[in-house]
């Protein structure tokens, strides 16, 4: 088994707030892929907050993530599946994707 990073990505325009309807439909999702994939999602993960920082090579520390980035990551997960095919599968039923985001998925390196 490998482990993926599912990283949700936002696009930088703000989107409307969901009404509480919509919250809860979009809560429920998520209950249901974390029951779907059981044990696969290792980490269901968290939301971002939008502000940050960056640190350079040189050391210095800027504001971030930059403005001029079209997207911005938004939030994560971790999963544990066979194969990248198996990890887009768990992906393409993530809430995330489900409202039009985009997911980048991405192997851990199994260094530790």
């Amino acid at each position: 088994m490998a482990k993926f990073m599912l990283l949700y990505r936002d696009a930088a325009e703000p989107r409307t707030q969901p009404s509480p309807e919509e919250m809860q439909a979009f809560l429920a999702m998520w209950g249901d892929w974390f029951q779907q994939f059981g044990t696969k999602i290792l980490d269901g993960g968290d939301a971002l907050l939008p502000t940050g920082r960056v640190l350079g090579p040189g050391g210095e520390v800027a504001n971030g993530p930059y403005v001029e980035a079209k997207e911005v990551i938004g939030g994560y997960s971790v999963v544990d599946a066979e194969h990248y095919e198996e990890a887009v599968e768990i992906a393409k039923a993530c809430p995330i994707a489900k409202i039009g985001g985009a997911i980048e998925i991405r192997e851990f390196a199994g260094y530790n």
